[in-house]
């Protein structure tokens, strides 16, 4: 049928959706024998037709541990249940690797309910494997940053008794292990400008703020910056592996809300059932720059954190447009729950324009000696459509200034990360 105002589409016969399939297909007799098999699983293991027809069982394209498992579990749940789904397994490639897949099979009766032969789906499960093994590394990753942090408190602890070289000395090793949770720089983005800036706001005290930015590839940016509730060793504990998984989880799957919800899962199997819960906000980000027609699309999850605030150039300093926050309502705390929802949003950059994100030691400074009234948004919003210049380098500066300027009044760390398309192309 031709869809309706439209030409006809192109011919797809069931023979050859069946063959060049996305995922593997097979049909057994009801002894193992391959009786069909499709283009698709003959490619991924490297085998002809005439080499796996009639003349190999299922099992026997399978590893050893694969047969093993097979004999023992795969085939008398099958023939008890009649069909089986989404079992792990491992095939052997002609050339002698392994392929990990993800199988479901089914028993074909006919009218007599006899059972006549096997129908076999193979999905490549290669991506997988290699995403539970990257998140695997990085939660070690994560561990052995704890015991890091874990002997820095010990040390810290001892030092109370220390002169004040010594205090300077393991303050000096606290900003070391700091900056082992931050990017050593932002890497060059092309048609894009970006920077930095993480204000500590006590020398004695490791901070729980993070952010990143790296390459996703085919011209796109992954980032995030966030807040990890608490201080000292365990918070940095979670910011290592917040930092990890996050990573891994957008490389993944490039979708912010997908990223968050990841996060999400891990720190509640870590931590939702301590007695001391661990939980943070977050903000990831994918932004795609047009150099072409000089603009960038940032498409953002916020999971509990302040909202991103853009800054555009074409707007008269101090006039309405100039400083707006792009609106996340809803989003939850990254590991309270183990059901969270996260709010996506997008924004579109021209030239001249920036997206400015901070962690809330900006708006939770306090501004009065009664140190009861906090800096808040709506003050950080007037003070950026004030600014002179929009580029990411001098609204970082300018924040770092008003940071100092704030002083003792700043009593929690504050990550800041700025992106923007240049005015004019490089």
């Amino acid at each position: 049928m031709t869809p309706a105002g439209g030409a006809a589409g192109p011919e797809d016969s069931a023979e050859e959706l069946y063959d060049a399939a996305p995922c593997g297909f097979l049909s057994t007799a009801m002894d193992g024998t391959v009786t069909k098999v499709n283009g698709t699983l003959l490619d991924w293991l490297g085998l002809e037709r005439d080499e796996v027809v009639g003349r190999k069982r299922f099992a026997d394209l399978l590893t050893v541990g694969g047969r093993l498992y097979h004999e023992t579990h795969f085939a008398p749940l099958l023939g008890l249940r009649g069909e089986i789904g989404g079992i792990a397994l491992e095939m052997r490639t002609a050339a002698g690797g392994r392929l990990p897949v993800l199988v479901s099979a089914a028993v074909k009766r006919n009218a007599d309910g006899e059972p006549v032969l096997i129908r076999t789906t193979v999905f490549d499960a290669s991506d997988r494997r290699a995403y539970e093994e990257e998140l695997l590394r990085r939660r070690t990753a994560a561990d052995e940053a704890r015991d890091l942090a874990e002997a820095a408190r010990r040390e810290a602890e001892a030092a109370r008794s220390r002169s004040e070289t010594d205090r300077a000395r393991l303050a000096d090793a606290l900003a070391v292990l700091q900056q082992a949770l931050l990017p050593a720089e932002l890497p060059a983005v092309p048609g894009l400008d970006v920077a930095s800036y993480y204000y500590t706001a006590s020398p004695d005290r490791l901070g729980g703020d993070f952010y990143d930015l790296f390459a996703l590839g085919a011209g796109r940016w992954a980032f995030f910056l966030g807040d990890v509730s608490g201080k000292g060793p365990p918070a940095a504990a979670v910011t290592s592996l917040a930092r990890y998984t996050l990573r891994a989880a957008v490389f993944h799957d490039s979708d912010p809300v997908s990223a968050l919800t990841t996060l999400n899962a891990v720190l509640y199997d870590r931590y939702g059932v301590d007695a001391d819960p661990r939980h943070c906000t977050a903000v990831v980000g994918v932004v795609e720059p047009d150099a072409a027609r000089g603009r960038t699309t940032v498409r953002l999850a916020s999971g509990g954190h302040p909202p991103a605030l853009v800054l555009r150039a074409g707007a008269p300093v101090d006039g309405p447009g100039r400083a707006e926050y792009l609106a996340t309502p809803g989003g939850m705390l990254v590991g309270a729950l183990p059901d969270a929802a996260f709010t996506p949003a997008t924004a579109v950059l021209g030239p001249g324009d920036t997206l400015l994100l901070y962690t809330d030691g900006l708006t939770e400074a306090r501004t009065d000696p009664g140190r009861t009234t906090l800096y808040g948004e709506e003050r950080l919003r007037d003070f950026a459509a004030r600014q002179a210049s929009t580029a990411p380098g001098d609204v970082i500066a300018a924040v770092a200034a008003l940071l100092e300027k704030l002083g003792d009044g700043v009593d929690d760390d504050t990550a800041l990360l700025a992106l923007g398309v240049p005015s004019r192309p490089a």
